[in-house]
């Protein structure tokens, strides 16, 4: 029986993915696995390298070949892995990140077995930078919880702690997603508030894994001054809020008016004074800031900048020879 389906997940990504897969076949474990490496239709050449570990190791790796991109962000080619793993517990990573230690498997499949209560387990990861911009540091500090629930994933900014290369979780839980989760152009957040509903979230503070950040990652993708990204955050954040019972509807509205005073500023809405107002009194509605900032929000979003020009005028009056 297979304990773990390694999925490796994959778009254009021939520089890395050869390490990707075989930090997975270097893992040292008591118990066999398979890695599937779904690839969302690469036209780099990582399809043939694929092709040619597949070849090479036809019982240890399937590959997944999409003849055309799913779409989706990734998501859409995630949810093909995971709908072919066989195994017990599924091990996620990108084609970009890759496995440090040949015992993450052994360690975390322990700990889920051990841990019936769980639906999820993540160990702490080390953040690298393609281009070396940025110094190496890692995702989680000292202070990060051992077992997480999914009160830990809401708050009023985005909650992220946990890199995608190091998370496992129980196969079977994720079979009927909503359609919330279809319509975000995120994977990984809408994932682990489903899979947290479903069981609590253990941490292992071993460092076993590398995210790599660089420059033709999501990360650089996700236009955060951007409407259309920003009412595709909103609508996950509100889908979430319905998912969860509207159980931390004070906290989630919040967070959702944040990306409304976001999008105040957003190219789409630049010199546009009634869908800005409009937006505006929406931010107020939901964040209720203190008086500082709402009075900064009428001033500069609500007021009409021509009744701005006669205040000021009105006011330098008195002091006109």
């Amino acid at each position: 029986m297979i304990k773990v389906s390694v999925n490796i997940v994959t778009y254009n990504q021939v520089r890395f993915i050869a390490e990707a897969i075989e930090s997975a076949l270097n893992q040292e474990t008591t118990f066999p696995y398979e890695i599937i490496v779904a690839d969302d239709c690469s036209t780099d050449g990582a399809r043939e390298v694929i092709e040619a570990y597949q070849k090479k190791y036809p019982d240890k790796i399937r590959a997944i070949l999409h003849e055309k991109n799913l779409g989706g962000a990734g998501k859409f080619n995630a949810i093909s892995a995971i709908e072919a793993s066989r195994g017990q517990y599924i091990a996620t990573t990108d084609g970009d990140d890759y496995f440090t230690s040949p015992h993450k498997l052994q360690k975390q499949v322990e700990f889920m077995d051990a841990h019936p209560e769980c639906s999820t387990c993540f160990h702490n990861a080390q953040i690298i930078w393609e281009d070396g911009s940025y110094a190496p540091e890692l995702v989680n500090g000292p202070e990060q919880k051992l077992i997480s629930t999914v009160e830990d994933l809401v708050g009023e900014d985005e909650v992220w702690f946990m890199a995608t290369s190091s998370v496992m979780f129980r196969n079977g839980l994720l079979t009927d997603y909503p359609d919330w989760f279809y319509e975000s152009k995120s994977g990984d957040i809408p994932r682990y508030i489903l899979l947290a509903k479903k069981g609590k979230i253990g941490y292992l503070p071993d460092v076993m894994s590398v995210y790599r950040k660089n420059r033709d990652g999501v990360s650089f993708t996700d236009h955060r001054w951007d409407a259309d990204f920003l009412y595709n955050r909103i609508g996950m954040y509100e889908g979430i809020n319905r998912e969860l019972d509207y159980r931390f509807d004070r906290v989630l509205r919040k967070n959702i008016a944040r990306y409304y005073r976001m999008m105040l500023d957003s190219k789409q809405y630049e010199g546009r004074y009634f869908p800005r107002a409009s937006i505006a009194l929406k931010y107020l509605n939901l964040g209720r800031p203190n008086w500082h900032i709402t009075k900064e929000i009428v001033r500069d979003y609500l007021v009409p900048e021509s009744l701005l020009k006669v205040y000021s005028a009105i006011r330098l009056l008195p002091h006109r020879n």
